[in-house]
């Protein structure tokens, strides 16, 4: 499937590396402080936020999974991304408060204010360690595959020219140039995702063509309990466990959100991300049904993406949905290396060196990065050991089962001022030991089928509907020992619950009626999407 690319495609391409790195050196001069280079100096403004916001959650696996999963299955995977709306309207009315007004650097830094410090501790280790282990590798592989089908480059090629430029604007710029490369690569990833869908739909002959030549269940988005991929309880109960943990608690996502101007700026970046979120399914599901149609069904799974692009784009165009790739891929890389360096820096350091001075504290962030960067390098040669498909798909439903105590102990610790840090480690540390216990056993039962009955349930059910169950046995948890041990302190409580914000009702503003406003009509438009393809 390897394609020649044409001078044009590489001219663009070749545009593209030089537009990012500039703006990695542009920025580098302006992150002197630990402010500037980990929150931008709290000085980012909306549209940067919510294009942040949507580059890093879109990656490589996006392009393979989406297309992929689109190719064989239909729509019905576009339910994560439709319900992100949501939950991002959720990070910018319900938590953005608490962590501006916390003034805090990091998820594990608020947790350890709502709690006590085993419970930042715990977050921040398990943090980078998923990031270390799961992200860099599964955005490496499937940008891999991805960029050989497509350029055809190797794997090893592939991976060393994106770590390393996406290292040096990372280290040289900070949070700073990670966001406002993603601002640029938001623009360059939709008009290349666009483009190829576009020729897609005209390539089949439009719209009813597509749904003539693909099965009929393509379209339905809500499928059956007993679907083995996307039943629909799975689906409401357990997806926004997932999507509560990843938009609202996680540093790789929220960072963005704390470099905000103020409030107003934090909440309409959300929003702004809510309406870019409903683009996914058309830009990245939608090309993979295409795929199924105009090959008669024979491309399917990780080769639809590739195949479109290959097959149907000329010259030029391929270039720009190449660096639409590579954005995808540069923009959550950077975010994971700077996401990390800020939990080590922030969590670890400076908790050990509480007296070093900004200056020490930068340059430590920076060592911290370009330590990420070279253990993206080492991760190369271990690369081929994803080239088994189960192996890749273990790795991208480990967060089922990271996910849902994180996302009780944030969600009640605002809700609820009763429930204390000993009922968040408990709470925690139970997560851990079911979600591993699932993991393991899940992975046995691949290896060599078990015998025993409850092992053999445990090990299949659905990793959605082991989510709410991980949430539910989480939350009790919580409650239950929280309730059996004391209070916390007004410390815990004040400023970091709803019962303890002493100016709970805002002042009404017209950007605050905006937001409102723009609030309605996202959840209005998501609905009207569900009603149609439902």
């Amino acid at each position: 499937m390897n394609s020649s690319l044409t001078f044009l495609d590489f001219l663009i391409i070749g545009l593209y590396f030089v537009v990012v790195l500039g703006i990695g050196f542009s920025f580098r001069r302006k992150g002197k402080s630990s402010t500037e280079y980990f929150l931008a100096g709290r000085t980012v403004g909306w549209l940067a936020i919510g294009a942040s916001l949507f580059a890093t959650n879109i990656s490589s696996e996006h392009f393979l999974g989406l297309a992929g999963t689109g190719s064989k299955s239909g729509l019905a995977v576009g339910h994560f991304e439709w319900l992100a709306i949501l939950i991002l309207l959720f990070l910018g009315w319900v938590f953005a408060p608490f962590y501006l007004r916390a003034g805090v650097f990091t998820m594990p830094e608020f947790l350890e204010r709502r709690y006590n410090r085993t419970a930042r501790y715990y977050l921040s280790s398990i943090s980078i360690i998923a990031y270390v282990l799961t992200k860099i590798s599964i955005a490496l592989y499937a940008g891999g595959i991805l960029l050989n089908a497509v350029v055809g480059w190797d794997m090893v090629t592939s991976a060393v020219v994106i770590v390393l430029a996406t290292g040096v604007y990372t280290v040289l710029g900070g949070l700073a140039a990670v966001i406002y490369t993603d601002l640029v690569q938001m623009f360059i990833l939709i008009i290349g995702s666009l483009a190829l869908t576009l020729i897609g739909l005209d390539k089949a002959g439009g719209w009813d063509a597509v749904v003539a030549r693909t099965p009929p269940d393509f379209w339905n988005m809500f499928k059956p309990m007993s679907d083995p991929d996307f039943p629909w309880t799975g689906i409401i109960f357990g997806a926004p466990i997932l999507g509560l943990w990843y938009w609202c608690t996680d540093q790789y996502i929220v960072q963005r959100v704390l470099s905000a101007k103020n409030l107003d700026h934090a909440r309409t970046g959300t929003i702004f991300a809510g309406f870019l979120k409903i683009l996914p399914v058309f830009l990245l599901v939608l090309p993979g049904i295409i795929a199924y149609a105009l090959s008669n069904g024979e491309v399917t799974g990780d080769k639809a993406y590739a195949w479109m692009v290959t097959t149907l784009l000329p010259s030029g165009l391929k270039g720009i949905v190449v660096a639409g790739l590579l954005a995808a891929l540069m923009s959550s890389l950077s975010a994971m290396f700077n996401s990390t360096s800020t939990l080590l820096t922030i969590d670890i350091f400076k908790l050990l060196r509480p007296e070093a001075d900004d200056k020490t504290v930068v340059r430590f962030g920076r060592f911290a990065t370009v330590g990420m960067v070279l253990l993206g390098l080492l991760w190369i040669p271990f690369i081929g050991l994803l080239s088994d498909e189960r192996m890749y798909v273990y790795l991208q439903s480990v967060q089922a089962y990271v996910s849902p105590p994180i996302a009780a102990v944030f969600l009640f610790g605002i809700l609820w001022p009763r429930v204390n840090g000993e009922g968040a480690v408990a709470s925690l540390f139970t997560g851990l030991a079911l979600g591993a216990f699932r993991f393991i056993v899940e992975l046995q039962h691949k290896i060599s089928p078990l015998s025993n009955d409850f092992l053999v349930f445990v090990a299949t059910v659905n990793f959605l509907h082991y989510a709410v169950f991980l949430f539910v046995v989480c939350t009790g948890v919580l409650i239950l020992v929280s309730l059996a041990t004391s209070a916390p302190t007004r410390d815990r409580i004040d400023q970091l619950t709803f019962a303890g914000i002493k100016d709970a009702v805002p002042l009404e503003t017209k950007w605050n009626s905006l937001n409102k406003a723009l609030s309605v009509v996202l959840v209005i438009t998501l609905i009207v999407l569900w009603w149609t393809f439902r």
